[in-house]
């Protein structure tokens, strides 16, 4: 048992990163409990099961989809799944918080091609079997460019408050460098795995999980009901 633990721990040692950032948005929940981030803890934990969840479907026969053995191990469905979700929900966050109609049109346009984007690229990937690594590229476009919005509205914007108060724009800063290059990392991973592993893509991705991750608990502990926006 002691064994497994140690095992399970060194291949997701990231795990316990998710697990201290939940606890961190539920203390300082008061913050921001009537916000467009309302459901972020609720997000974290989903993402922590997914991976934990993902982490049991591989190794473990009892949590397995598939019966056929070539396939058996395959947990990327539920990772399809995840990213979709993961859009939605910060696009959905930056709709109720960027002022601009225009701003808020190029989201809904950005959602829409989105969406087609996946259902395109599963014409051609069987989403229980491969991951969607071109949709998810052009989703993290679509995020990128909610961020962008988000960022040339508040540089235009009067407040009192220091950015560095504003939970949002932690949250945006973190998001931002991850989805600025992860998704190349996963298609790379997924394509040529020479060059994964000669690039130590693995551990650069998880240094950019640890630093979007650091910048949500920062944005949390010095984060400022009224500065947010």
């Amino acid at each position: 048992m002691v064994q497994e633990i140690y095992l399970f721990l060194k291949e997701q040692y990231y795990l316990p990163l998710y697990l201290v950032t939940w606890i961190v948005s539920v203390f300082t929940y008061r913050k921001y409990f009537d916000t467009a981030l309302k459901y972020f803890p609720m997000f974290i934990a989903y993402t922590f099961f997914t991976e934990l969840l993902g982490y049991f479907i591989k190794y473990h026969e009892d949590f397995q989809f598939f019966s056929d053995e070539r396939y058996s191990w395959r947990n990327i469905i539920i990772y399809n799944i995840y990213q979709v979700v993961t859009f939605l929900f910060f696009c959905r966050i930056y709709l109720k918080t960027i002022q601009s109609k225009l701003y808020k049109k190029w989201i809904r346009y950005g959602v829409i091609a989105m969406l087609l984007g996946y259902i395109i690229n599963i014409i051609f990937k069987n989403p229980f079997y491969e991951g969607l690594y071109y949709a998810d590229i052009f989703g993290s476009w679509v995020l990128l460019m909610c961020i962008i919005f988000y960022f040339k509205e508040k540089k235009q914007e009067k407040n009192p408050y220091p950015q560095k108060q504003n939970l949002l724009f932690w949250i945006s800063l973190g998001s931002f460098i991850f989805y600025l290059l992860v998704p190349y990392i996963l298609l790379i991973g997924n394509t040529s795995a020479n060059l994964w592993f000669y690039l130590h893509l693995r551990t650069v991705l998880l240094l950019l999980i640890l630093v979007m991750y650091s910048c949500f608990i920062i944005g949390f502990l010095v984060g400022k009901r009224k500065a947010f926006r």
